[in-house]
């Protein structure tokens, strides 16, 4: 069952979609730079000078990099809220790299005004915790987070009074 989620229905997921974007545009701009590059090639009889087609690989090879750079980042999760805590996923290696913040670990959490960090206070002083930046997130869904997070704080605070 290992790679199985049990209970799919009791956890958000948040994928990196608004850091994909800068990807999903650098590929196409690459492909059409490399359909550029090909279709004036076929204008070297006339002019010489014209680079061969060979040379709209480069480009083409960029873009297929970035397409499958922006598809997992669009698919995969940056930040899982579940019951146990909340899991981080890195961007390089996330599988080996996730990091697993139970909810008893967390205090209090902090959103600034431009909802573009979240910061996961350890203890009432809040001299202990993690930031975590939400600009992989696409801009509407980070108003849910933080709601979400806020709101499993609180009702974890009035379950232990």
């Amino acid at each position: 069952m290992a790679g199985k989620i049990q209970a799919p229905e009791k956890e958000l997921r948040f994928t990196r979609a608004g850091q994909a974007s800068v990807f999903w545009l650098s590929a196409a701009a690459l492909a059409a730079a490399g359909i550029t590059l090909l279709a004036s090639s076929l204008y070297r009889h006339i002019n010489p000078l014209v680079p061969h087609a060979a040379w709209a690989l480069l480009p083409l090879a960029l873009s297929a990099a970035m397409v499958r750079i922006a598809s997992g980042m669009t698919r995969h999760a940056y930040l899982i809220l579940t019951p146990l805590g909340i899991e981080i996923f890195p961007f390089i290696r996330p599988a080996s790299g996730m990091k697993l913040i139970l909810w008893q670990e967390i205090h209090a959490a902090e959103v600034n005004e431009s909802i573009t960090r979240i910061t996961l206070h350890h203890d009432a002083a809040k001299t202990s915790g993690i930031h975590l930046s939400l600009h992989p997130i696409r801009r509407e869904r980070r108003t849910l987070l933080a709601k979400a997070i806020n709101g499993r704080l609180s009702t974890a605070s009035t379950l232990d009074s």
